[in-house]
């Protein structure tokens, strides 16, 4: 059965649904992408177009990008595995490069909502906090294509500034907590970076989902880091 979520953009909501073919990968079945779509497909809407099969040919960029390398993203194959002609690519993206920037929008629009709970943590004490932004830099959700948009975004100026973006919030909310904990301002800020390229780290070392950094072994890690 296809699995299916509901977004809103505007004062609008639209349904998208997702069915999941045989031959995609362990992993490609469980990413779930969905977001409200707000105009990085110049024309569909114009063209009153599925909005629906203008996030499958997204979803599936995500598919090749994490399995294969931004290399890889190539119209041909988006056909392919789809098994659409490329006039239906062109029916919702006027080229690779609008494509690329479309795919490099919701990505940066799924990153935000990834973070966003971070803000839910602030009435946590500092330490407890740390514990679960730590659990989340270095958990193994979606790795391969968050590796994979790190490895594009050293080519790519529009993936580099949306991963730089990204990254930038996500130290602001890490080094906060530490200078709610009581550190100062300074220390916090290098033990943010520190913790922040642990979890980088960990992201490229990772060879499988099930190398994680255990629970017990995340709570030293933030009392090491804790510390005057």
């Amino acid at each position: 059965m296809p699995s299916s979520t509901t977004t809103s953009a505007g004062n609008s909501t639209a349904r998208c649904t997702w069915a999941p073919r045989s031959h995609r990968s362990q992993w490609s079945e469980s990413l779930r992408f969905w977001w409200p779509y707000t105009g990085a497909v110049a024309g569909s809407e114009r063209r009153g177009a599925s909005r629906s099969s203008a996030d499958e040919w997204l979803q599936t960029g995500f598919e090749i990008l994490a399995e294969d390398g931004f290399t890889s993203l190539k119209i041909d194959t988006l056909s392919a595995r789809l098994g659409m002609t490329k006039g239906s690519f062109y029916w919702h993206f006027t080229d690779m490069a609008a494509y690329k920037a479309a795919l490099v929008s919701a990505w940066a629009q799924w990153r935000d909502d990834d973070h966003r709970h971070f803000s839910e943590l602030a009435a946590l004490p500092a330490r407890e906090r740390l514990i679960k932004m730590t659990a989340f830099l270095v958990s193994p959700r979606q790795w391969m294509l968050e590796r994979a948009m790190r490895e594009w975004a050293r080519t790519d100026r529009a993936a580099a500034r949306s991963v730089r973006a990204a990254d930038r919030r996500a130290r602001a909310a890490v080094r906060q907590a530490f200078i709610d904990s009581g550190l100062s301002e300074d220390i916090s800020e290098q033990r943010s970076q520190w913790l922040f390229a642990i979890g980088i780290g960990a992201l490229h070392l990772s060879s499988s989902k099930s190398q994680q950094i255990p629970p017990a072994q995340r709570q030293e890690l933030v009392d090491f880091l804790l510390r005057p």
